[in-house]
């Protein structure tokens, strides 16, 4: 959500950190109207709903000073007003009171993400707490990691040229990937047999930083039972999967459908089959995830503060998790509309990341 016509105006944040009680208290009225309902709300309205009481036409005044600091609007020929994305940053960082998630929502979270992790590979696990976040926010739950959490079950090579093979790798999830490596001229046709058999007696139903880390423990019976060329294919084939020639993180969106619920109108349609196209693309999101880890704790973007919603005026609210060596391997989120229960899905979001980080650790 923009200002009228495109027309994006930076307040000046000491006349914000002056704003009066009564300023405030009408912000906030407006701000909480427009989550709860998405619609603009008049002066009239809200001079019912304050605390203190004001003329309709007092609220008025206080709403074009609001106004004329880029922190409301009004929409079309409306009466009433919404917040600017600025507002809403504004809300997010000043005003808004982050409580504590709800007990049976600590419980669903808890039991839903523990359950998936018994038995269940690394993929199934992150695809619970994508579909958990969505389910419980109402808006499509998101996971990035990397592909070193996805378990494996096949790799196979395949000679195109003389220097040149296609390994093909197969997750257990189903998703296969094929990437082009370079190989020595005079690699007999065997080592391409004898790298992949090696690694598919290992490989099943393990991830790739697991494979990894068993092959680097034993490396010195590996080069006894492979010859120094076969093992470099070997090297090769991880390598390639890990994305140093492609992607090195995996996208899970799910929920999308509920996006769909409760639009107010056609241009909330258009704003939802914008956002369809970027996360059907997945490199934004994936771009705007990434940024979620670099910070500690849960991030918020809202609308055109990233390149991804310019257009379908959504929000996105992340949090990363760790490994046993509390290294970030990974986000989870939930993206929905500007007007998000910023409140609730906070910490909500959160709490998915720490259960998710300690079930990651083992």
């Amino acid at each position: 959500m923009a200002a009228p016509h495109g027309k994006f105006i930076r307040p000046d944040h000491s006349a914000l950190a002056a704003m009066n009680e009564r300023s405030r208290e009408i912000f906030r009225l407006v701000v909480e109207s427009y989550l709860a309902t998405g619609e603009p709300v008049g002066s009239r309205n809200l001079a019912r709903l304050l605390p203190m009481t004001l003329s309709a036409a007092s609220v008025r005044n206080v709403m074009q000073d609001l106004e004329e600091s880029g922190l409301i609007f009004a929409p079309h020929t409306s009466a009433g007003r919404l917040p600017t994305e600025l507002g809403l940053r504004f809300f997010v960082d000043a005003i808004l009171e982050i409580g504590d998630i709800a007990a049976d929502e600590r419980d669903r979270i808890e039991a839903q993400v523990k359950a998936a992790s018994s038995g269940q590979t690394m993929e199934g696990l992150l695809t619970e707490a994508s579909s958990l976040l969505s389910g419980l926010s109402r808006g499509a739950g998101v996971v990035l990691s990397s592909k070193e959490n996805v378990s494996l079950k096949q790799i196979e090579f395949v000679r195109l040229e003389p220097e040149r093979a296609l390994a093909v790798l197969v997750a257990e999830n189903g998703a296969i990937e094929n990437r082009i490596l370079n190989i020595p001229r005079d690699l007999p046709a065997s080592a391409l047999v004898e790298a992949a058999n090696y690694l598919n007696n290992r490989i099943r139903g393990r991830t790739l930083a697991e494979l990894r880390s068993d092959i680097e423990h034993s490396r010195a019976a590996a080069e006894q039972e492979l010859d120094l060329l076969t093992a470099r294919l070997v090297d090769a084939g991880l390598a390639s999967w890990t994305g140093l020639e492609g992607s090195a993180q995996q996208l899970i969106v799910r929920g999308q459908a509920n996006l769909l619920e409760d639009l107010k109108a056609t241009e909330d349609l258009e704003r939802i089959r914008l956002l369809f196209e970027d996360l059907e693309t997945k490199k934004d999101v994936i771009d705007l995830l990434a940024r979620a880890e670099t910070g500690e704790g849960v991030r918020i973007f809202i609308g055109s503060e990233n390149k991804l919603f310019s257009l379908s005026g959504s929000s996105m609210i992340a949090a990363p998790f760790r490994d046993a060596n509390q290294k970030i391997v990974g986000v989870v989120g939930v993206i929905g509309p500007t007007r998000l229960n910023y409140g609730r899905i906070v910490p909500m979001v959160d709490y998915t990341a720490k259960v998710v980080s300690r079930l990651v650790r083992g």
